[in-house]
């Protein structure tokens, strides 16, 4: 079995959603993997990964405005404040999603849906 590694840096400016399709789909392409799967890891405990429509902004504005009523920041409650506000209510959406996701590669591209 052949496994190939690399690793993608995503600079960010704060909580959001960001898009890192192009960045994978150029590491699978470097790779040259044609019939496989990628897995994609995020080591950071206060970050995630997620599968979302990307055609229609509207629909990741529609999941941060989710996530800001459901885990608000500042939160009285929560006792977890090390880096800020928003620390435990970081934690607690990441692990609301996933921190890996592993898409079939086939004929050299990722599966990903039409949207």
């Amino acid at each position: 079995m052949r496994v190939e590694t690399a690793k993608i840096v995503v600079a960010t400016n704060g909580k959001g959603t960001y898009e890192i399709t192009d960045q994978l789909a150029s590491a699978v392409t470097a790779s040259e993997v044609q019939t496989g799967a990628v897995t994609v890891f995020v080591r950071h405990t206060s970050c995630s990964l997620i599968v979302m429509e990307n055609a229609d902004p509207t629909a990741r504005c529609d999941l941060e405005e989710f996530f800001e009523r459901l885990v608000p920041e500042d939160t009285p409650y929560f006792e977890h404040r090390a880096e800020g506000g928003d620390d435990s209510t970081s934690h607690i959406r990441s692990v609301l999603t996933r921190s890996s996701e592993v898409i079939p590669i086939a004929e050299g591209r990722m599966q990903l849906g039409t949207w």
